[in-house]
């Protein structure tokens, strides 16, 4: 384990675990994606990044939630493989959301972070419902981990490494 790779969130697969294919990977780390779940995980077009996660902001089953959550600001975090080493290298990229009229627009954060990143953010409200009575009208938790973990662990159960990247290349 490398000096740094608490602060990034480097984990190497257990002894023993062989490592898949590519392809095998990619197919696997899209396999975590469903229709209940406040994220997606997609192949990138952008040169130098294999896959995106990122949570379902714009998605119309979701960004009612994300908006009633107040949320300002998400995350995306982009993969790349490095095949020669077998790991998978990760950054996660914050953005700033406005919301008008309802619906979202994401904006890149000025302060522009780039690197690893943990949050979570949650809240709840009471209101008078419809039927006029004081009720919980929302109620939400948005965790990093939930998109993270799922992915770092299909990674090191595919036999390849995680390996955060806070400076330098992706």
């Amino acid at each position: 384990m490398g000096l740094f790779d608490f602060l990034t969130g480097t984990k190497k697969p257990k002894a023993g675990v062989a490592a898949v294919s590519p392809q095998a990977l990619i197919e696997a780390i899209l396999a975590i994606n469903r229709d209940s779940a406040p994220f997606r995980i997609f192949p990138s077009e952008d040169p130098g990044v294999d896959l995106v996660a990122e949570w379902k902001i714009v998605d119309a089953k979701w960004y009612e939630i994300f908006a009633k959550a107040g949320l300002k600001k998400t995350f995306v975090i982009k993969m790349r493989l490095d095949e020669d080493k077998r790991e998978v290298r990760a950054v996660d990229e914050e953005y700033t959301i406005e919301w008008r009229a309802g619906v979202p627009s994401l904006s890149l954060e000025v302060s522009g972070f780039r690197g690893q990143k943990s949050e979570i953010s949650f809240g709840t409200a009471y209101a008078f419902t419809e039927e006029f009575k004081p009720g919980q009208v929302y109620n939400y938790r948005f965790n990093s981990a939930e998109l993270k973990n799922p992915l770092r662990e299909t990674v090191l159960a595919s036999g390849w490494s995680w390996r955060g990247v806070a400076f330098g290349k992706l």
